[in-house]
């Protein structure tokens, strides 16, 4: 039974709101390097909704106070145990840019000025904690940062590998993955008393490995050889799947990382039932005083359709912490969320999105998939050259979808503005063109964004993108829908400069497609980030092709990564003159 409507408060985040509960102490305190914003798109006020649905009691801190104790005690210790997250994004991604220089904005912080989310926030989070409460109640990380980060990684803003991030922040625990499901196992075995260790999705550090789990190259191992780190994130990508994927353990410095199994992924009505939950979809109003959190201008009124992506592009961490098998919320719970919108004060009408990492894989899945997990030796649902045979794809659900949601009273507008995966469009040769229409007459304004990244062949290869005549028959088809509905809309495209294996002439063939073939000049690229728990970041460290071993040229000079991107987005003029020139560099370093 939905509670969607059911009024509710903020989880506590001062003794005063605990007091006005009733409460004197807390079962867990969650602390994230966000501000505390109560809404189904931030992590940690998923994971404080879930644990207040088991019945524990539960307060949220956003973004501490490093250099005191005034954040950090203003709620006490808590029984049970103290979560740590650094956010929604990767505090190191949140603070510098692909070149290596300070971001001076954030937009989870009130105000937007970047002045709250430290370095590596986990690891000043936790050392925080330790500082202030001696030999305190367990420690346990989450969320994309601690996920992406749970074995040796390369680091790319220190240019090396380190450790487990549980050996560099000396938690005791550490939740992988969405965590739902493990979550619960934690807050209920915790307050049972019970050892947590034998809970799936979970990670911690052990004396001594367990013997049944797969033994992956020990950190050291990495160090010495290039090769035995490519080995490494094999495993840790190939064993992410909850069907079939087995437990791992890493040796670190005599001790042992231990990665029990993925936790299994929720059903569609406890998707339903996390989405449902009493969130106020705002800043609380501790940090909220501060000043407005801009991601709530996108957040705010969106609705997550889906978990999950199996695009699989090698520069993206999605499939390595969500997953890569779609798990979807019932059409029923979606269009309760969409009317619940409309009984709010500040609900102007417009849905500012409707989707998941890719909008386009709600309401279908591979059947083998469900039934036997992911595919394993580098066999993926979509590459650059087909998709597979077994994926069915179907965006008839998705239709009727947009459909019920555009005919609820007092909806105005819902804009599609997730990522939207052409290629699926066009393999679908029965209800794609229908998708695309329902996208340009209804859920797109003026433009519809698309990501191909690149152009060349050898390029997107190695991003694991399709190539670029998907792209060509896909704006056909876009073009003449758009002229048949008497609209002028454009498509704007997202590219990457500088990942593994591109070169400034690279770059040239990019910029000449564009003119030529897209009949535009592109008005921004964005350098290549080397992010944990990608394929990209491996190849960036080892400058290998992690599939084959083979070496490929990786630039890693700053000042011709940003060169790579002023190629495709400067004036024709500038890039034919500098052809010659800037090709023949791009062979250096």
């Amino acid at each position: 039974m939905s509670n969607i409507n059911k009024p509710n408060k903020f989880l506590p985040t001062t003794k005063e709101e605990m007091k006005q509960r009733g409460w004197d102490e807390l079962d867990v305190v969650l602390i994230t390097g966000d501000a505390y914003i109560d809404s189904p798109f931030m992590g940690i006020a998923v994971v404080g909704r879930i644990l207040e649905d088991i019945g524990l009691r539960v307060g949220i801190i956003g973004q501490p106070d490093v250099n005191s104790d005034v954040d950090i005690k203003r709620m006490g210790e808590p029984k049970l145990f103290w979560g740590v997250s650094g956010g929604s994004i990767d505090s190191m991604v949140s603070n510098y840019t692909a070149t290596k220089k300070f971001r001076n904005s954030d937009d989870y912080t009130p105000g937007g000025k970047n002045n709250k989310r430290p370095d590596r926030a986990t690891l000043v989070y936790t050392n925080l904690i330790r500082r202030y409460f001696k030999n305190t109640v367990p420690i346990v990380l989450g969320g994309i940062e601690a996920s992406l980060r749970r074995l040796t990684h390369y680091d790319y803003w220190t240019n090396k590998l380190r450790k487990p991030i549980l050996f560099d922040t000396k938690a005791d625990y550490m939740v992988y993955g969405m965590g739902e499901q493990a979550i619960i196992d934690l807050g209920n075995y915790l307050k049972e008393g019970k050892d947590p260790r034998s809970i799936r999705g979970l990670c911690y550090i052990s004396k001594e490995p367990v013997e049944e789990y797969l033994r992956i190259p020990s950190h050291q191992e990495c160090l010495d050889d290039k090769e035995k780190y490519i080995d490494l994130f094999k495993a840790f990508y190939d064993n992410n799947d909850p069907v079939y994927s087995k437990g791992l353990y890493q040796e670190v410095d005599g001790r042992y990382l231990i990665q029990n199994p993925p936790s299994r992924h929720m059903e569609e009505e406890e998707m339903d039932k996390i989405a449902s939950f009493p969130y106020q979809r705002d800043a609380h109003p501790y940090n909220a005083k501060d000043g407005k959190v801009k991601c709530l201008e996108t957040i705010k009124f969106s609705i997550m359709t889906h978990h999950g992506c199996w695009g699989e592009c090698n520069f993206c961490a999605i499939a390595a912490h969500q997953g890569r098998t779609i798990r979807t919320r019932s059409e029923k719970n979606i269009l309760a969320e969409a009317k619940h919108f409309t009984t709010m004060r500040d609900f102007k009408g417009i849905i500012s999105d409707v989707g998941g990492p890719t909008a386009n894989m709600y309401g279908y899945e591979c059947k083998k998939k469900i039934n036997l997990g992911t595919c394993v030796d580098n066999k993926r649902c979509v590459d650059a050259h087909r998709l597979c045979r077994t994926m069915k794809v179907d965006h008839s659900r998705n239709i009727q979808l947009l459909k019920d949601i555009r005919a609820v009273p007092g909806i105005k507008k819902a804009f599609v503005a997730s990522g939207v995966r052409y290629d699926l469009i066009t393999a679908d040769k029965k209800y794609g063109k229908e998708y695309l229409k329902e996208m340009i007459d209804h859920h797109i304004s003026g433009q519809m964004k698309v990501a191909p990244e690149h152009t060349n062949d050898e390029v997107l290869h190695h991003m694991g993108k399709p190539g670029k005549q998907t792209l060509v028959d896909f704006k056909k088809m876009y073009d003449d829908l758009n002229k048949e509905s008497g609209k002028k809309q454009f498509l704007t495209y997202y590219l990457i400069a500088a990942h593994p294996g591109c070169e400034e002439k690279h770059m040239h063939e990019l910029k000449q497609f564009t003119t030529h073939e897209l009949k535009m000049n592109p008005e921004q690229a964005q350098v290549f980030t080397p992010t944990p728990g990608t394929y990209s970041a491996v190849m960036y460290y080892t400058e290998m092709d992690p599939f084959t071993k083979k070496k490929i040229f990786v630039e890693k000079d700053q000042r011709r990564k940003e060169r790579q991107k002023e190629i495709v987005v400067a004036k024709n003029a500038f890039a034919s003159s500098n052809k010659k020139k800037s090709s023949s560099s791009g062979m250096q370093g």
